[in-house]
């Protein structure tokens, strides 16, 4: 306690000598706000840049014709690798066929549609079914040429070693998934009208497999 009769004064906080500014820190905390800034200024410019596409909106298989139900339109940031059919020409693709199965959600590329029917003139549709060990390992694309080979039937041999198995040439037009329970994937392929018919006596009776042929063709 303070003496008697003297009265108790103010206490003064302590005297703290204020620091210099560094000219320096001063410029690099400005250049950090520049940069922040700018940076914001580019995202917002890319956010707000955006492209109206066509999108699928319903399941449609493989060389089904294309209508305004099946396809939709969304407003997105497109990336330019990303060649996705614009709004403005949902139009040009209606009428046209799916090249491949589309699936609701997806963006429609031009590549994914054509207006040629899968089966041309002159053509014949066969389906094949494919047992598990039967399928290639490869995925079964439309468009893909295979070779349809005839081979001897169960019990049977050929009669001269020597001579190829009799072939046909074929396209892939769809592959179906694995069915469940029995795995097996049916295949259909176009072919010469000449040869549909003995195609499909040989997938009556067992005796056709399916063969890749190279990506070229060849």
């Amino acid at each position: 306690m303070p003496p008697q009769g003297r009265a108790a004064g103010p206490v003064s906080p302590p005297r703290v000598s204020a620091r210099r500014r560094r000219p320096g820190v001063i410029a690099l905390s400005l250049a950090l706000i520049a940069a922040g800034g700018a940076g914001v200024a580019v995202l917002m410019l890319q956010v707000g840049h955006r492209t109206q596409v066509v999108t699928v909106v319903r399941d449609v298989q493989v060389g089904q014709v294309l209508t305004e139900q099946d396809l939709g339109r969304a407003s997105i940031s497109l990336d330019p690798a990303v060649k996705a059919v614009k709004a403005d020409n949902l139009g040009s693709v209606v009428g046209k066929r799916a090249a491949v199965e589309l699936k609701p959600g997806s963006l429609l590329t031009a590549s994914q549609v054509t207006k040629d029917s899968l089966v041309k003139a002159g053509e014949q549709l066969v389906p094949i079914g494919l047992k598990p060990e039967q399928v290639p390992a490869t995925e079964l694309l439309p468009g893909q040429k295979v070779q349809l080979v005839h081979v001897p039937a169960q019990g049977e041999t050929a009669k001269d070693s020597g001579t190829p198995p009799e072939s046909i040439t074929g396209r892939v037009v769809k592959a179906s998934k694995a069915a469940p329970g029995t795995g097996i994937v049916v295949v259909d392929v176009a072919t010469s009208a000449n040869d549909g018919p003995t195609v499909a006596s040989w997938v009556s009776s067992s005796t056709l497999r399916l063969v890749l042929d190279a990506q070229d063709g060849s």
